[in-house]
């Protein structure tokens, strides 16, 4: 959701949480039958979603997730009158997970499919299939069973429709009964699965922790932006006014701290609560919004650079200032404080606005006020220090040119990072003039020319003339070019995992050598099970989809590394399952799941019932590694890039499997 890139990473660090290996059921559907008419009816579909989740519309086209669909099996005195119609609050942009622009509802959704009734009697039987997605993960695609009967155009207009029996001759008979399971290959083995210490996801409060620490870091860097820095003397010279009083002094100081706390606090919780958490993610992904951070990000950066100097109003901060002056007590300290915020504003805007856009693609409502608290404590600690202690201004280094190196060095991040605002609009509207060869080329140049700058071999309108490098400029200069070199591979097609969540995705590269990929043995669960059987191989089985992005990142990150490709394709029969392939099936399959009867009619529904009959499971991407009667020989293994725990999940089933 990765870089000194590495400070100014930490600013968008989200804790991501693991799903748990358990059936998830973030939606409830329910279908009605409303006669309108002797001759039109229609089937109301409405869904109540889970907070976190959503549903998708109709017509979504090809390569996103599942579009909602109204499909028949059987319909007699009846004719569809248009398509599946959405109703409701439709939220439209673009999806970072798809890469294209989606419509989705949250909370509620409706569908409406009309139906021209041209029978005496009639008689439908069908399904609504959806998908569904949260931040982390999709469902496979599913499906809400419906079977109506009743009297056509000659008592239509009283007649609600008669939901039909799951025991009905004529139905029971249209597809054929087939046994889904060929072995006990099939049987379930969720009880052992949990038995290897099956871990549940991490808790809030640990990825709190990380959202804080984002922020702490970004209240950090705050601190030395050039709107800051100048503050330091006004803060020490206010308060050497307001008293002689040791013991006052030092309780006014952390009023003073806590008066920029809570400004900060109230802001991200103002903004949260304006607009809601789902309205930031939804903001973090609209490509309008994207251009207009685009282009702030370069004006900002344009101005560190020393091409103008961006400034509020001087009679906002001085208004706030005389009255601060006029004023006594904590009402005083806490107007300085405001003062504080007004006048840095220019600077740690663009900081705060990557926090609080970031932080609230989580679709948590705290995690805006717990960035923006871990940033208010970094940026107010030493300003209640310098409070507390004034004499401590003196030992300060001025602000001069080792200033002006950290404003220019922070106006090339600022030009990096506004690129990636403007992939995220090229990708929505299909400009295509942002490829990932065309962004990593200009990332190449950007951070050259940053080291180059930190070397002296560049000058600025304010730098000065001194053409000493210091040490800490030179190991700057050192890991700027170091990382322009680093991506040079990348133009050929190389993954560069470093930069990948900032990177358009390779699809978009045009020029690919790359070839080092991992691919499956197997497509039919069955099939790869025999082979490994007469083989003597443990078996990894990867479910899976087409429209699942966490599975091509994870073979992109993980898969394509030496030490676990060689291992999956040297020591695993690997099965690869798409739980959305939509080739119908030679028959249907009728299955009871849960007490209700269930149809399969497509190889992604029958790989999806496998998955969530014999592991307990639904997301993808999952992974789970099994002997040659099916059993698991570990823990299952979710959306997680760090290879060195993937290698021992798969060394872990390899052990347990020669046991």
């Amino acid at each position: 959701m990765k870089k000194s890139l590495v400070l100014s990473l930490l600013l968008m660090l989200i804790g991501w949480m693991p799903a748990v290996a358990q059936i998830q059921d973030p939606v409830q559907f329910k279908s009605e039958w409303k006669s309108l008419s002797d001759t039109e009816a229609q089937i109301v579909f409405t869904a109540d979603i889970d907070a976190g989740w959503h549903v998708y519309s109709t017509d979504l086209g090809d390569g996103g997730p599942i579009s909602a669909t109204f499909n028949t099996d059987k319909m007699e005195g009846l004719e569809l009158d248009g398509k599946l119609m959405p109703q409701g609050k439709e939220v439209e942009n673009f999806d970072k997970l798809f890469e294209m622009k989606v419509r989705y509802f949250e909370n509620k959704a409706t569908f409406v499919q009309k139906l021209k009734i041209t029978g005496e009697t009639y008689y439908i039987e069908g399904y609504l299939e959806y998908g569904a997605c949260n931040d982390e993960n999709c469902l496979p695609p599913t499906e809400v069973s419906f079977k109506y009967s009743g009297k056509g155009t000659t008592g239509a207009t009283t007649n609600k429709g008669t939901p039909v029996e799951e025991t009905s001759a004529d139905v029971a008979t249209e597809t054929s009964i087939a046994k889904v399971a060929t072995s006990d290959y099939w049987k379930p083995v969720i009880d052992q699965l949990n038995a290897f210490g099956e871990e549940t996801a991490q808790t809030t409060n640990q990825s709190w922790i990380y959202i804080f620490f984002a922020g702490f870091i970004g209240g950090l860097l705050a601190l030395f932006t050039p709107c800051v820095w100048p503050i330091i003397p006004m803060t020490v010279s206010f308060f050497l006014k307001r008293s002689k009083d040791k013991k006052k002094g030092i309780r006014d100081a952390w009023t003073y701290g806590a008066s920029i706390v809570v400004i900060y606090v109230t802001l991200g919780l103002a903004i949260t609560l304006i607009f809601g958490a789902s309205a930031l993610n939804a903001l973090s992904t609209n490509a309008v919004f994207n251009i207009l951070f685009f282009l702030m990000l370069v004006v900002f950066a344009a101005s560190f650079f020393g091409a103008f100097e961006i400034t509020l109003p001087s009679k906002w901060s001085n208004a706030v200032d005389s009255k601060a002056e006029q004023t006594s007590g904590l009402l005083s300290i806490f107007l300085m404080a405001f003062t504080l915020s007004l006048v840095s504003f220019s600077c740690t805007g663009p900081i705060i606005g990557f926090l609080l856009v970031e932080l609230g693609t989580t679709g948590n409502i705290i995690a805006p006020a717990i960035g923006m608290l871990g940033f208010a404590i970094a940026l107010a600690l030493p300003f209640t220090l310098f409070a507390m202690f004034p004499t401590w201004l003196k030992q300060m280094p001025k602000s001069g040119g080792w200033m002006n190196v950290i404003k220019v060095t922070l106006g090339f991040l600022e030009l990096a990072f506004a690129l990636k605002f403007l992939s995220v609009a090229d990708l929505a509207y299909g400009w295509r003039i942002l490829d990932r060869e065309t962004f990593l080329a200009l990332w190449i140049v950007i951070f050259g020319l940053l080291g180059f700058y930190l070397l002296g071999k560049i000058k600025f309108p304010h730098d000065d003339d001194n053409t000493t490098v210091s040490v800490p400029r030179f190991f700057l200069a050192l890991a700027s070019l170091a990382f322009a070199v680093y991506m040079v591979p990348g133009l050929w097609g190389a993954p560069l995992k470093a930069v990948s969540a900032f990177a358009p995705p390779m699809s978009t590269q045009d020029f690919n050598l790359y070839k080092n990929e991992v691919h499956a043995q197997f497509k039919d669960f069955d099939a790869g099970m025999e082979f490994a059987k007469q083989n003597g191989k443990p078996v990894m089985l990867d479910f899976t989809g087409y429209g699942c992005v966490n599975c091509r990142k994870m073979e992109l990150a993980v898969w394509t590394d030496s030490k676990v490709s060689d291992i999956i394709q040297n020591d695993y029969v690997l099965i690869t399952l798409f739980v959305d392939d939509k080739t119908p099936l030679p028959e249907h399959i009728k299955v009871m799941e849960n007490g209700k009867e269930t149809t399969l009619r497509t190889i992604g529904d029958k790989w999806s019932y496998l998955q969530r009959t014999k592991f307990g499971a639904n997301a993808q991407p999952f992974y789970v590694l099994i002997d040659n009667e099916g059993n698991p020989l570990n823990k299952a293994y979710k959306y997680d890039e760090d290879i060195n725990e993937y290698v021992k999940f798969l060394q872990t089933g390899l052990d347990n499997y020669k046991k």
